[in-house]
C-alpha cells in the first residue's frame, strides 16, 4: 500500500512515525522517573519539563523533515518528472543540475544520460530519415519496373481480394469495372478456373510451384492467359497469391480465324480433288478402239490427279498435328485433371470413378471439366466412369454409363448450352472449338460412352526441378561511381568473391589436384543468395579414401564432372572484376595458378585472407582455424556444410561480412589502409598480393 504513495508523503509519514515515536519514549521516561520520585510536589515540575522537551523534539524533526524534503525528496520528484518528459514526451533541452544540488552526483548522470538519450534519437532519426528515403528511392525503382513489366501482376489474399496491382493489370481489370485495392478479384474475373487453379496449388503442398490458366474478364469477355504462384504465408494464416495476366483474346481470335481459314481450304481444296479423282477413273480405258482420250494423257491426268489427292492428304495430317503448337493452353496432368472433375461430380452429388493415364495434356482444364461435369449432369446416371488413355499421339477421355442410348439430337442440344452460369458465352460447342476437337456417343450392349479426343498428348515425366525465384537488386550501384583506383576504395564498396575448394590431398607438387570449387558474391556489403558457382571436378586421378571422408566427394560423383581447365575458366569468368576471399588463401591459389599456362587466364585478382583478417581483429596469439574464427563470430556452420566448397565459403563470407565493420571501427576504411595492416601479420601467411 506503501509504494503507491508519493516519495514526499512517504518521506513525510516517516519522519511523523519518527516524531510519535520520540514523543512516546520521552513520556515513557518521565513517566518513570515521576513514579521513581513518588513526590506529588514534582509533577509539575516533569510536566513542563516534559512540555518543552515535547516541542523541542517535534520542532527538531519537523525542521530536519522540511530541510529533506526540500533539498531531497522534491529534487527527486522533479528530477524523475523531467527524465520521464524527456524518456516518453520526446522533451529536448538539457536537465537543470541546479535544482539537485544536494544530491551528489546523481543530478550529472541524469543530465549525461538524457543529453545521450537526445543524441542517440538523433542519431536514430537521422538514420530512420536516411532509410526511409532510400526505401522510398528503391520503392519508387520498383513501381516504376512494375510499371513497366509487359504483363499484368496482382497479388492477391487468400480470399481473393486485390492488395496490388501494376498499370497493365489495372488495364486489364478495368474492362470489367474500376479497378480497386480490396476488392474481390471474382469482381473483375470469372472465378471457376481461379478457385480450381487455387485449389491444385494449395493441395500440391510445393511452395514454388505455379498453375497456367486461361481465364475471362467480366463485361466485356476478353480472355486472359494468368500464371498463379503461392506467396508465402505468416504462421497461422493461408496463403495469397500472385498472377500475372497476358490478354490473349486477339490471340486466341487469330488463330480461332486462320483455323477455319486452313479448315475451309482443305475442305475446298479435298472434294474437288476426290470428285476429279473419281471422274478420271470413270473415263474409259484409253486402250479401246473408241476411247475418247489418248493413253498418254489419261496417264498424266490420273498421275495429277493422284499427286493433288495425295498433297491434299498430307497437308491435312500435317495441319492436324500442328494445331496445338500455337494455342494459349497450358500443360495439365491427366490425373490433376480427372481429379478436379471428381471433385466438382462429388460437389453436385453425382457418384464417380476414374483413371488417367500418365500423360500431359495441353488444355483448358476449367472448361473441359466445366464440359464433362455438363455432361455428366444431363445423363443423370450415377455413377459414371471416367477414363483418359493414350490414343496414339492424342489422349480420349470416355465418359461411361449404364442406361439408355444417348441420342446425337440430346447430345447437340447440351453442348450448346452454358458450361457454366457465371459464363455464359462459353458453351460446349466453344470448348470443342477451342480444342479443335469433337465428342460423339458409342453403344456398346454393357454400357454406354461419350469420347472425347483431346489432342497434344504426351507422356508425363517427372515434375522438372522449380527453378529459382530470388531476385536480385542492389540500387545503390545506379547512383555509385566505381572506383579506378583499387587502393583508395572503400572496402564496403567492393565487390568481392568469396570461394574454397576442396581437393584430393594436401600437396600439389604431388599430384593433388581439385574435386570441387564453391564460390559466393558480396556487393556492396551484401551476400546475394542468386549469385553462387559450384561446381565439381574431375582430377584425373583417384581420390583417397581419407580425403573422401573428409568432404564426402567420391570418384563416382566427380566421373562426369568437368576438368579443371573449364572448372578454373568458368571460375574466372564469375570472379572478374572482384576481390577474392579465402580462409588459407596460399592452399587454395596454389591449385588455380598452376592452371594458368593450359588456360591462357591470369588469376591475379586482389586477394584477402580471412587468418589475417582475424590476426588484425583478434591479435596473433589466437587460434585462427575457420571453426575457431567462425566461434568467436557466433557463425553455426552446420555439420553436413562443414569441409564442403560451398558450406565453407559461405562460412567464410559470413565471417568477413562480420569482421568488415570491426576493420572499419579501427579505422581502416580503405583498401590501401587494409593491406598495410595486413603486411604486419606476415609471419602467419603470406600476403598474395
Amino acid at each position: 500500500m506503501l509504494a503507491k504513495l508519493g516519495l514526499r508523503l512517504r518521506i513525510f509519514l516517516f519522519f511523523a512515525a519518527l516524531a510519535a515515536g520520540a514523543l512516546a519514549a520521552l513520556a515513557a521516561g518521565l513517566i518513570a522517573g515521576y513514579r521513581h520520585l513518588a513526590s506529588p510536589a514534582a509533577l509539575s515540575a516533569f510536566v513542563e519539563v516534559a512540555t518543552l522537551a515535547g516541542f523541542g523534539i517535534l520542532g527538531l524533526v519537523v525542521w530536519v523533515w522540511f530541510l529533506f524534503d526540500l533539498h531531497v525528496a522534491k529534487p527527486v520528484d522533479l528530477l524523475a518528472g523531467a527524465l520521464r518528459a524527456r524518456a516518453h514526451a520526446d522533451v529536448g533541452g538539457g536537465l537543470d543540475a541546479s535544482v539537485a544540488r544536494y544530491l551528489g552526483d546523481l543530478a550529472p548522470a541524469a543530465a549525461s544520460a538524457t543529453a545521450s538519450l537526445s543524441e542517440t534519437r538523433s542519431a536514430l532519426a537521422e538514420a530512420v530519415a536516411r532509410e526511409t528515403l532510400r526505401l522510398s528511392a528503391e520503392n519508387a525503382r520498383l513501381e516504376a519496373l512494375l510499371a513497366d513489366v509487359p504483363v499484368g501482376v496482382l497479388l492477391c489474399s487468400a480470399e481473393h481480394q486485390l492488395a496490388f496491382y501494376n498499370g497493365l493489370g489495372v488495364d486489364l481489370l478495368q474492362a470489367a469495372g474500376a479497378a480497386g485495392l480490396g476488392r474481390s478479384l471474382f469482381d473483375y474475373l470469372h472465378d471457376g478456373p481461379l478457385r480450381l487453379a487455387y485449389a491444385r496449388l494449395i493441395a500440391t503442398d510445393d511452395p514454388d510451384a505455379a498453375s497456367d490458366l486461361l481465364c475471362t474478364t467480366r463485361g466485356a469477355a476478353g480472355v486472359l492467359a494468368a500464371r498463379m504462384r503461392l506467396l508465402a504465408p505468416k504462421p497461422g494464416a493461408a496463403a495469397g497469391y500472385v498472377l500475372t495476366l497476358r490478354d490473349v483474346t486477339a490471340d486466341l481470335n487469330a488463330y480461332a480465324a486462320r483455323e477455319a481459314l486452313l479448315h475451309e481450304v482443305f475442305e475446298r481444296l479435298g472434294r474437288p480433288a476426290a470428285n476429279l479423282a473419281t471422274l478420271i477413273e470413270a473415263l474409259p480405258d484409253a486402250t479401246l478402239p473408241d476411247a475418247a482420250l489418248p493413253l498418254a494423257l489419261e496417264r498424266a491426268l490420273q498421275q495429277e490427279a493422284g499427286a493433288l489427292r495425295h498433297a491434299v492428304t498430307t497437308l491435312t495430317q500435317r495441319h492436324d498435328q500442328s494445331r496445338s503448337e500455337g494455342w494459349p493452353l497450358a500443360l495439365t496432368r491427366a490425373s490433376d485433371l480427372l481429379d478436379g472433375l471428381a471433385a466438382r461430380l462429388q460437389s453436385e452429388g453425382l457418384q464417380e470413378s476414374h483413371d488417367a493415364a500418365a500423360l500431359l495434356l495441353r488444355c483448358n482444364g476449367f472448361e473441359v471439366i466445366g464440359l464433362l461435369a455438363l455432361l455428366a449432369r444431363r445423363i443423370g446416371a450415377s455413377p459414371v466412369q471416367v477414363s483418359l488413355t493414350e490414343d496414339g499421339a492424342d489422349a480420349l477421355i470416355r465418359l461411361s454409363w449404364q442406361g439408355a442410348v444417348l441420342s446425337v439430337a440430346d447430345l447437340d442440344h447440351w453442348l450448346a448450352e452454358a458450361i457454366d452460369p457465371a459464363t455464359p458465352e462459353v458453351t460446349g460447342l466453344s470448348v470443342l472449338a477451342s480444342h479443335a476437337t469433337a465428342i460423339w456417343p458409342e453403344s456398346t450392349s454393357t454400357a454406354q460412352s461419350l469420347c472425347l479426343p483431346l489432342r497434344a498428348a504426351r507422356r508425363e515425366g517427372p515434375r522438372p526441378k522449380t527453378l529459382s525465384r530470388d531476385v536480385a537488386y542492389d540500387f545503390d550501384i545506379l547512383s555509385k561511381a566505381p572506383s579506378a583506383d583499387l587502393a583508395q576504395a572503400d572496402l564496403a564498396a567492393l565487390t568481392y568473391v568469396v570461394f574454397d575448394t576442396e581437393t584430393t590431398g594436401l600437396n600439389p607438387a604431388q599430384g593433388d589436384e581439385v574435386v570441387q570449387i564453391a564460390a559466393l558474391r558480396i556487393v556492396n556489403g551484401r551476400r546475394l543468395k542468386t549469385e553462387v558457382f559450384d561446381t565439381l571436378v574431375n582430377p584425373r586421378r583417384a581420390i583417397p579414401a581419407a580425403s573422401t571422408e573428409v568432404h564426402g566427394i567420391t570418384e563416382a560423383m566427380v566421373a562426369d564432372a568437368p576438368f579443371i581447365e573449364e572448372a578454373a575458366r568458368r571460375f574466372h569468368a564469375f570472379a572478374t572484376g572482384a576481390v577474392l576471399i579465402a580462409h588459407n588463401a596460399p592452399f587454395d591459389m596454389q591449385f588455380l595458378r598452376r592452371t594458368e599456362a593450359k588456360t591462357g587466364l591470369r588469376f591475379d585478382h586482389p586477394i584477402l585472407d580471412t587468418v589475417l583478417l582475424s590476426a588484425v581483429i583478434f591479435g596473433q596469439h589466437e587460434t585462427h582455424t575457420l571453426d575457431a574464427l567462425t566461434h568467436r563470430l557466433g557463425i553455426t556452420i552446420p555439420e553436413e556444410a562443414r569441409h564442403t566448397a560451398l558450406g565453407d565459403a559461405l562460412a567464410t563470407a559470413d565471417a568477413f561480412l562480420k569482421l568488415l565493420p570491426m576493420l572499419q571501427g579501427r579505422g581502416l576504411r580503405r583498401f590501401e589502409d587494409l593491406l598495410t595492416e595486413v603486411r604486419r601479420h606476415g609471419r602467419l601467411l603470406k600476403d598474395l598480393n
